[in-house]
């Protein structure tokens, strides 16, 4: 296998039918792997990090493709520069692009090890493990010479579709189901209650949703949201444009799935996701505040998901955080793990590794390091 290592945002666009092709192969991908999250994300948050996407090629034919960046991130003992996937707390999991992600990843440390590490710390994050892949990924980063510390930093809920609509239902508590038909008696009492998803196929010049997204900013706006400083809303100024630009940017590829629960024609909560081959990625949630009692929001869940039975989705990844708010509607708690590599000659890189193994010890999630760039992850919160 060649590896070739592309470090310009321009020159990687030549691999988009490569890639393109490529993530349709990928096992249990999402939008966040597309080229085309990275190109809009880099277009906004590009400017203090360092790409280096791994080409990994046999007989002159891609077959995998390793996207990585160095960024500099604050830590409890120092800033440090941090050579990992470029995913940035947007989603729950990351991973290698091609049909067979461990021979992509090998290679791709092969390559890395043999040039040196120029980062502080070299760090996979957003690994899961439901079938191995954590325990895989750090036998291959020891297998290239390198000696991983594993944490889990983060956990995330989900809902798996297996079965049918009424399986899932017969598997919630009977409090839960007393709720449902509370909600649906509730809103019906108020008027026509009627649920919209847009979910638009892949087509350049095809309708963006726009009036929809407005109404997601709208009823944001006027809940808690709308007076948040943690960034993590769909109006805050610091994301606003990039979110306004990847909601294009998604539609046209076919990644949009923008929920909205209509009360007498009038739009009364909101889900905005993210979708890939069936894999639904919860990005924000919200409500009209005054019909908060009423159920509105959880309404929209349940409907939500009865109509991805229907679709044959196979997971809706409700977000990190929040677990207990979403205890009642998910079907497995997944962990979200990140490898460690540190320099053995840093203290501060030593220093990091003795707090996390501290934290692990103590069976505590070590603390995210917090992103220089003017953002943060972005969380599902009722």
């Amino acid at each position: 296998m060649d590896i070739r290592e592309i470090n310009c945002i321009d020159e990687v666009d030549a691999l988009q039918e490569s890639w393109r092709l490529l993530l349709q192969k990928t096992p249990g991908a999402n939008f966040f792997q597309s080229l085309e999250w990275l190109r809009t994300y880099w277009q906004h948050f590009g400017n203090s990090q360092h790409l280096r996407v791994l080409v990994v090629e046999q007989q002159g034919e891609i077959t995998g493709i390793l996207p990585l960046v160095v960024r500099l991130e604050r830590t409890k003992v120092g800033s440090l520069d941090y050579l990992t996937y470029p995913l940035d707390y947007w989603g729950s999991f990351y991973g290698p692009i091609g049909p067979d992600p461990d021979q992509v990843l090998a290679a791709g440390l092969e390559y890395l090890h043999a040039a040196g590490l120029e980062a502080d710390v070299l760090e996979l994050r957003w690994l899961g493990d439901q079938h191995g892949e954590c325990d895989r990924a750090e036998h291959l980063l020891r297998a290239a010479g390198y000696a991983p510390m594993r944490s889990q930093f983060d956990s995330t809920s989900v809902v798996n579709f297996s079965g049918t609509w009424e399986d899932y239902l017969a598997s919630r508590t009977s409090k839960w189901r007393n709720n449902y038909r509370r909600w649906n008696r509730q809103l019906n009492a108020l008027g026509e209650v009627t649920h919209l998803r847009f979910r638009p196929d892949a087509n350049e010049q095809g309708d963006l949703g726009w009036e929809y997204y407005d109404e997601c900013l709208r009823i944001a706006a006027a809940s808690w949201q709308g007076a948040s400083q943690t960034g993590t809303t769909l109006t805050h100024e610091a994301v606003a444009p990039y979110l306004k630009d990847t909601h294009a940017t998604a539609a046209r590829c076919g990644c949009i799935d923008l929920n909205l629960l209509y009360l007498d024609g009038r739009a009364i909560a909101f889900a905005y996701n993210y979708v890939f081959q069936g894999h639904v990625y919860g990005l924000r949630v919200g409500y009209d505040p005054d019909l908060s009692c009423k159920g509105a929001g959880n309404l929209l869940y349940a409907k939500m998901i009865e109509d991805s039975y229907q679709r044959g989705d196979w997971r809706h990844d409700l977000g990190p955080r929040h677990l207990e708010c979403k205890r009642a509607l998910v079907t497995d708690v997944l962990p979200i793990y990140r490898l460690s590599c540190y320099k053995s000659w840093s203290v501060r890189q030593q220093l990091l590794r003795l707090k996390r193994q501290w934290d692990a010890r103590n069976l505590e999630p070590a603390c995210v390091p917090v992103p220089e760039l003017p953002m943060a992850p972005m969380l599902v919160e009722h």
